[in-house]
């Protein structure tokens, strides 16, 4: 339970579990102008409509202080939310050492600083995404060591690097290259990691509970398989799974050795080669 932990457990916990998380590499000022840049990985957009991205600098868990990111987003009301891509990553972890007031982490990272067009925090020159915000509300959630505080950054200016656009001219992942982080000093690259999954959008899925239980209930089919066969709109009908025996050698073979955990490891190749419909009319054929 929470609260049968000290506070520095739970959170290695709870960092550690809830993974990866994208990072806010968060450019302020003070009251005064002088830059601050510090990264956060509480982080994440929580709606369009306005466009709002939320962080939350946490009091530090060993004495309780504040960091110097929250004190200016208070006093100014203004943020860039800065995204952070592999190539700049040991500069940013740099970055969060925790500097007296008035050092300027652009410079002890070594970070280009680039003024912002409507606020008055510096964009990160290196950053293939910038976002200029207006704080809109700050909530803290305690008092405590480790207590979160809510930025609410609601975007007034997008700024994009072109080369990590696509030919529709959205963000590409795998040119971004964005990293987030883990437990303890980990840390994952997005562009390493990338797969598709289509989104059931346009279509019902039958659903794994319409998938026959014979294959259902198979030893060899993953959860992640049978995701795949319960997202089709329709099964298969019976000519199509006769003419599909008749015109395949390797499946007539397979059927014929009544090894069901043999077909459904081919299947399952066909699964992970993304082709489901192939795959379900030899798990129906498979059925007969």
């Amino acid at each position: 339970m929470p609260e049968d932990l000290e506070t520095r457990e739970l959170h290695a916990f709870l960092l550690g579990a809830v993974a990866p998380r994208p990072i806010a590499f968060a450019s302020t000022v003070d009251a005064g102008g002088t830059p601050n840049l510090a990264p956060f990985s509480y982080f994440n957009v929580f709606g369009t409509n306005p466009p709002v991205l939320i962080f939350s600098p946490a009091r530090r868990v060993r004495d309780n202080t504040v960091k110097h990111t929250l004190l200016n987003a208070e006093k100014t009301r203004e943020v860039v939310v800065n995204m952070v891509s592999y190539e700049m990553v040991q500069q940013m972890s740099l970055a969060s050492t925790e500097y007296p007031e008035g050092v300027n982490e652009f410079e002890k990272a070594g970070f280009g600083m680039v003024p912002s067009d409507l606020v008055k925090p510096y964009r990160v020159a290196e950053a293939p995404a910038q976002f200029e915000c207006r704080v809109t509300r700050i909530m803290p959630l305690g008092e405590g060591g480790g207590s979160g505080n809510l930025i609410f950054c609601e975007v007034v200016k997008i700024h994009l690097k072109k080369n990590i656009l696509s030919p529709p001219g959205l963000p590409d992942p795998k040119k971004m290259d964005l990293v987030a982080r883990l437990g303890g000093n980990w840390y994952s690259r997005a562009a390493a990691g990338l797969f598709e999954v289509p989104k059931p959008l346009s279509s019902l899925g039958i659903g794994v509970d319409a998938i026959p239980e014979p294959i259902r209930l198979s030893k060899v089919l993953t959860g992640n398989d049978l995701g795949r066969l319960g997202n089709v709109e329709k099964l298969p009908d019976a000519a199509e799974v006769s003419a599909f025996v008749s015109s395949d050698v390797n499946a007539r073979k397979v059927i014929s050795a009544r090894d069901t955990e043999a077909l459904h490891r081919r299947a399952q190749q066909y699964l992970e080669g993304g082709d489901v419909h192939t795959a379900w009319k030899l798990l129906l054929a498979g059925l007969e």
